[in-house]
C-alpha cells in the first residue's frame, strides 16, 4: 500500500460503496444483435478506466429483479473479478441501458465519493490493483469475492481534491493514449518501408541509377537449379534416430535474416549423416512449412548444428547468385504473395522441394547483386535503428501511467487547498450514511 498524503484518510469499500454485486451466469440466451449493451470482461482493460466498446454484445434483458439488479448507472464502478484481476472501467453519463456478465464486479460509489479516483485508485499497478491481486483467491482459477472488494481498504483524498485528481489524470492520460497511438502507426510505417524497399530492389529500380543506359532494364527470372541446389534435413523420429545427440535447427529457429539459437533441442545423427547435415557459411536456411519461404543466411562460422526436415538448405553457384540476394528476393515474393499458388496445404502451408525449384527469383548480373545487397543492408540497418528507438520510445510510454497514478495516490499530482473540506470530515459524513453495511447480493441465473 502507498504512503498516502497525511490528511487523506483510509477507509472499507463497504463505506465507500453503496452496493457491490456481480453479473449472473445464462444470459446467452438473451444476446441479440440489438438491445441493451452486455459488458463483459473484454470491454475492461489494463491502464485505463474507460469501457472499449469496439466489441461489444448486445441483450434483450430478463424482466424482474436480475434484470434490474444488474443494470448499470452512470459513475459505477466495474472491477474484473476472474481471471484477469483487477481491469477497472466506468459507466460514463449517457450510457444507455447496459448489464453485466458473472466474470465483473459493479461496485456503486455513494453520492459524495468521485468515482474516476476511486476507479483509478483500483486501477493503480501500485496500489489498488496489487491489493486487489493480493486477495485472489484460488488455484488453477483465481478469482476475487465481492467481500473482497467491500473490505478492501480505499484511500479518501478531500471531494475537490478528488475532483482535481480525476481532471488532471483525465487530462495527462489523454495525452498519454495519443503519444501510444503515434506510436503504434509507426512499426506499420517501418513494415511498409521495408517492403516498398525490396520492391524497388527487385524491380530494378533500387539500381536504375547504377545501371545507367541500362536504367530501364528487366531482370531475367532464373529457377534454383540454374544458380544452386537445395536439400531437406533430417527427419525427426524419435524411435528410428541413432547416433550422436546433435543439436538442430527447427523452422522456429529460422527467422526472417536472421537466427534465434537461444532453445536448440538435439537430435541423434550417424557419422555419416554429419557431412550431409552440415551448415557452413553462406548457407541459406528456409521453412518449409510454418511460416514457408522465411529463411535467413548462415554467417555464424563453422558450426557442429545440423537442421531437420522442416528446413531446406539452399547452396548457391557463387559466380552467378549471392545468397542474401536470393533470401531478400525471397522475402520480397512472400510480401507479394507471389509464392502462395506454389503452397500446399491448408490449415498449415508447405513450400516443398518441388515447389522450391519452381520459384522464379529475379536474376541480375552478379554485380548488380552486389550493390543491391550494399544497398539494401544500409537502408535495413536505418531502418533497424529506427525500430529499437521505436521500442524505446514505447516502453517509456508503457511505464507513463503507472508512474502518474502512483504520483496521484502519493498527493503529488496536484496542488492541495487548505480550503478543502478535510478528509475526515468526509469520512464522517460517509460513515453516518453507511451504518447499514453496503448491500450484499448473491447472483443468480438469469432467466
Amino acid at each position: 500500500m502507498s504512503n498516502f498524503p497525511s490528511h487523506w484518510v483510509t477507509t472499507k469499500g463497504t463505506t465507500v460503496f453503496e452496493f457491490v454485486t456481480s453479473g449472473s451466469r445464462g444470459w446467452a440466451q438473451h444476446y441479440a444483435s440489438t438491445g441493451a449493451k452486455f459488458i463483459r470482461i473484454g470491454n475492461l482493460d489494463h491502464g485505463s478506466i474507460t469501457l472499449d466498446l469496439r466489441d461489444v454484445q448486445h441483450v434483450n434483458p430478463p424482466s424482474g429483479a436480475e434484470g434490474e439488479r444488474t443494470r448499470l448507472r452512470p459513475n459505477d464502478v466495474l472491477i474484473s473479478i476472474t481471471a484477469e484481476l483487477g481491469m477497472v472501467g466506468v459507466v460514463p453519463a449517457g450510457f444507455g441501458e447496459a448489464y453485466i456478465n458473472q466474470h465483473i464486479a459493479l461496485a456503486r460509489p455513494r453520492p459524495d465519493i468521485h468515482a474516476k479516483f476511486v476507479a483509478w485508485y483500483f486501477a493503480s499497478d501500485a496500489d489498488g490493483k496489487k491489493a486487489l491481486r493480493d486477495m485472489g483467491r484460488g488455484g488453477t482459477k483465481v478469482g476475487l469475492g465481492l467481500d473482497d472488494i467491500r473490505n478492501a481498504d480505499v484511500p479518501l483524498a478531500p471531494l475537490p481534491e478528488q475532483q482535481r485528481i480525476a481532471d488532471k489524470l483525465d487530462t495527462v492520460l489523454a495525452r498519454v493514449d495519443a503519444v501510444n497511438d503515434r506510436l503504434a502507426r509507426v512499426a506499420p510505417l517501418l513494415k511498409r518501408f521495408r517492403q516498398s524497399v525490396l520492391a524497388a530492389a527487385t524491380s530494378g529500380r533500387l539500381t536504375a541509377d547504377w545501371r545507367g543506359a541500362d536504367a530501364f532494364a528487366v531482370y531475367p527470372k532464373r529457377r534454383l537449379a540454374e544458380f544452386g541446389s537445395a536439400r531437406l534435413g533430417k527427419m525427426l523420429d524419435k524411435q528410428k534416430n541413432t547416433g550422436i545427440e546433435t543439436r538442430y535447427l527447427r523452422n522456429v529457429n529460422v527467422r526472417w535474416f536472421g537466427f534465434d539459437l537461444s532453445d536448440l533441442q538435439n537430435i541423434r545423427i550417424e557419422p555419416h549423416e554429419r557431412e550431409t547435415l552440415q551448415i557452413v557459411d553462406g548457407d541459406l536456411l528456409i521453412c518449409e512449412g510454418g511460416e514457408p519461404g522465411r529463411c535467413a543466411v548462415w554467417n555464424k562460422g563453422s558450426t557442429d548444428i545440423v537442421f531437420q526436415k522442416a528446413l531446406h538448405r539452399v547452396r548457391v553457384d557463387s559466380t552467378k547468385a549471392l545468397p542474401t540476394w536470393i533470401a531478400y528476393a525471397l522475402k520480397s515474393l512472400c510480401d507479394s504473395a507471389a509464392l502462395d499458388d506454389l503452397f500446399t496445404g491448408t490449415t498449415i502451408k508447405h513450400l516443398t522441394g518441388v515447389a522450391l525449384t519452381q520459384v522464379d527469383f529475379p536474376m541480375p548480373s552478379i554485380e548488380e547483386q552486389y550493390e543491391i545487397v550494399r544497398r539494401l543492408d544500409i537502408l535495413f540497418a536505418f531502418a533497424d535503428r529506427l525500430e529499437v528507438r521505436l521500442q524505446a520510445a514505447r516502453t517509456a510510454a508503457s511505464r507513463l501511467t503507472p508512474t502518474l497514478l502512483a504520483k496521484a495516490f502519493r498527493g503529488e499530482l496536484v496542488p492541495q487547498d487548505p480550503a478543502d473540506e478535510p478528509a475526515a470530515e468526509l469520512l464522517r459524513r460517509l460513515a453516518a450514511r453507511s451504518s447499514t453495511p453496503a448491500k450484499r447480493t448473491r447472483a443468480k441465473q438469469a432467466s
